[in-house]
């Protein structure tokens, strides 16, 4: 069982942005999606985490439909998303943060969910009562993947894991990655570094304009930079 995308469809401002992709994600595993900018990486994972009504095809996690989904339903149903740009909820406090990601838990289960994702992030201790906006970049991506793992989801997407940080602290957050993986969970990275993200993947797909160009190993993909070449330069 796993999170399946298949023939996905989606068009936005009424112009079509994917084209019938396929792909799969594995439990226990990091996929790495890549391509260039305006590719459909992030309409993707919009439609995944159901931002985004589909135009066709079906988005399954281990045999429950996910496409007409509500948000909050998609979350219930075990799947994760982090989206792009670091969003947090800025004028409360850190932990705050935390505890709004947790509303679904039950009451009694809440203290206990935020310790264990700030034994992933144990740096955002000291930073707990202050408010969101005052952190990094890096801390603020850390309390969005902290709001995502709260609810132990069984799949995770994250798109531009990396995106404006330090080298220092993208390999802070790959590190984290590779954990959530090998405690079971299937994860959707979405990577502008497409070194770390073919290194720390077991599979791989690229995207070109709303189109697959290529499903394969990570390994196979290192092999071939071609074809990352030409979908960035198709692109430009």
């Amino acid at each position: 069982m796993m999170l399946s995308v298949n023939d996905l469809r989606l068009q936005r401002g009424g112009k079509a942005v994917l084209h019938g992709i396929d792909l799969q994600v594995p439990p226990g595993e990091v996929t790495a999606l890549l391509g260039a900018n305006g590719a459909g990486k992030s309409s993707t994972v919009m439609a995944i985490g159901g931002a985004l009504p589909l135009t066709g095809g079906r988005i399954e996690v281990e045999g429950n439909a996910l496409h007409g989904q509500r948000p909050e339903r998609v979350r219930a149903l075990g799947v994760a998303v982090v989206p792009e740009g670091h969003r947090v909820l800025g004028d409360l406090s850190v932990l705050d943060n935390l505890r709004a990601a947790a509303t679904a838990l039950p009451a009694a289960r809440v203290a206990d969910a935020v310790e264990q994702v700030l034994a992933v992030f144990p740096e955002l201790r000291v930073k707990l009562a202050l408010p969101a906006r005052s952190l990094s970049g890096g801390q603020k991506q850390m309390v969005c993947i902290a709001q995502a793992l709260i609810g132990k989801p069984r799949y995770l997407a994250i798109d531009e894991l990396s995106l404006g940080l330090a080298p220092t602290v993208v390999k802070r957050l790959v590190e984290v990655v590779q954990q959530v993986a090998r405690e079971g969970v299937g994860v959707l990275l979405i990577e502008q570094f497409t070194t770390v993200a073919l290194a720390v993947s077991s599979r791989a797909y690229v995207l070109e304009r709303g189109r697959m160009a290529f499903a394969g190993s990570s390994q196979e993909l290192r092999s071939r930079p071609e074809i990352l070449h030409s979908s960035y330069l198709a692109a430009a």
